[in-house]
Parts: structure tokens; C-alpha cells; sequence
């Protein structure tokens, strides 16, 4: 009989089948997400068009697959990046000192303390707004959760046995941080860069939707939904409702993908 922890590993992979079949597929249909013609613009979804034409006769389904695409490539790079800040400043918050503590401390709570989607807007508009608008935007404004677990959880370290150990025979810091601590981060630090994904994804579709983010020659969802709303009262449902749908499958695919790392990085889910 097939345990929780299985079950869990077999979840875990059928995520990221799913959502590395997407961002490949996504790749491949770019060309074809561009394609106009006139002559079959605004159909319903049918075998051809699975999930129908838009009101230039592009291929919805296409464009919705590339612009999930998109979406978890930027995803996935601004919450590596996101998960690198963290990582740094959480561990020199905990190891440089009072004074870097504090400084530390006190920009987290002031990035914390803005409304995080008006904080991403204007990060965005500041830099330019397109796709390194985005980039940048989200990078800077997601790191701040994960820094305060790090920073917490090297605290902690540092009172273990062999760190002080380590310390007293004139071990540099960064040596201490990288042999001894950074095994036992890599767990929180796996974990908040997955849950770091569905955030990243559903801000750059936020702000590109308001116009904000990526340009709209770019097959993305936000784009797509945005284009949608001046449509949907003629009865073009499926303009959005296929396109969101799909965004909220992914999204919850990665919220299950995190979820999953939790439980098996809990020993005391091996049996149950």
C-alpha cells in the first residue's frame, strides 16, 4: 500500500512534468501564438481551435500556452534571484552584527510596510516597465518573507556546538556560512523558491493586465486577459475564461509543489 510520502513524490513529479510540458510547448507555439488571420477571428473553441480565436483570428490556445511560457520562465528566474537575496542578506543580518541587523531589519520592514502590488508598479514604472520592468520588480519585491525565516534560522545555528567550535579556532565567517550552515538552509531554501514561483506568476500577470509589465506584442496572460475585457460582452467567454483557467491550474500546481517539498522534508511524514 502506497504511503503518504509516495503519494506526495508522485504529486511532486507530476507537477513538474506538467509544468516543464508547458514551458517547452510554450517555446515551441511563439511563431504560432503571432499569427493573424482575419478570416477566422472570434470562433468558439472546436478540434482546430481548442480553445477558440481571438478578434485577430490568432489560435487562443497557443497564445495561452506560450504566454504560461513566459510566465514561468520569469517566474522561475526572478525567485531564484529573490531566493539569493535572501539568502544573503538574511545570513549577513544574523552574522555581521548588530548595526547590519538593524539595517537589515529596518529595510524589510519599510518594503513590508508598502502595499506589495503598488510596490511592484512602481518598481516596474521606475525601471521602464517591459520585460526587465517586470523582472526587476518582482525580484526586489519578494525576498522579504524568506530573508526573515534565514535570518532566523542562522541565529539559531549559530549557537550550535560545532559553530562556536568552528568560530573559536578562527574560522572565517563566510567559510562557517557555506560548509556548516548552508546544508542545513538549503531545505527552507528549496521550499521558498517553489512557493516564490505562483507569486512571481500572478504579479507579473497582475501588473501587465493594469499596464504595467511586458509589452503587448508579447503573447502573455495578462495580456490576453486584458484584451478580453473589451470583449467579453459579446459573448466571447472563452477569450478569458480558458486563458484564466489554465493560469489558475498552474498556479495551483505550484502551490502544490511547495506543499509537497514541505511534507517530505518532514521526517515525520516518511510513514504515514
Amino acid at each position: 500500500m502506497m504511503n503518504r510520502r509516495r503519494r506526495t513524490l508522485l504529486l511532486l513529479l507530476f507537477a513538474i512534468i506538467f509544468l516543464s510540458a508547458i514551458t517547452i510547448a510554450g517555446a515551441m507555439l511563439e511563431e504560432r501564438a503571432t499569427l493573424t488571420d482575419f478570416t477566422q477571428k472570434n470562433l468558439p473553441p472546436d478540434r482546430t481551435h481548442l480553445f477558440g480565436t481571438d478578434f485577430m483570428g490568432r489560435d487562443m490556445f497557443a497564445r495561452t500556452i506560450s504566454g504560461l511560457s513566459l510566465s514561468i520562465r520569469i517566474g522561475l528566474l526572478t525567485a531564484l534571484i529573490s531566493t539569493l537575496i535572501a539568502f544573503l542578506l538574511g545570513t549577513a543580518a544574523a552574522t555581521l552584527g548588530k548595526g547590519v541587523d538593524a539595517t537589515i531589519s529596518w529595510l524589510i520592514d519599510l518594503t513590508m510596510g508598502i502595499p506589495h502590488i503598488l510596490l511592484l508598479i512602481l518598481i516596474s514604472f521606475a525601471v521602464g516597465k517591459g520585460f526587465m520592468g517586470v523582472l526587476i520588480g518582482i525580484t526586489l519585491s519578494h525576498w522579504m518573507s524568506l530573508a526573515r525565516i534565514i535570518r532566523s534560522e542562522v541565529m539559531q545555528l549559530q549557537h550550535s556546538g560545532y559553530i562556536r567550535v568552528a568560530e573559536k579556532l578562527g574560522v572565517r565567517k563566510a567559510l562557517i556560512v557555506q560548509r556548516h550552515m548552508l546544508p542545513h538552509l538549503m531545505p527552507q531554501l528549496m521550499i521558498g523558491f517553489v512557493l516564490l514561483f505562483p507569486h512571481a506568476i500572478l504579479h507579473e500577470a497582475s501588473i501587465t493586465f493594469l499596464g504595467f509589465g511586458l509589452s503587448p506584442e508579447q503573447p502573455a496572460i495578462g495580456i490576453i486577459l486584458a484584451e478580453s475585457m473589451r470583449y467579453l460582452t459579446m459573448g466571447y467567454w472563452w477569450l478569458a475564461a480558458l486563458p484564466g483557467l489554465m493560469l489558475i491550474i498552474t498556479v495551483l500546481l505550484f502551490n502544490l509543489a511547495g506543499k509537497a517539498l514541505v511534507k517530505l522534508n518532514n521526517p515525520a511524514s516518511a510513514h504515514l
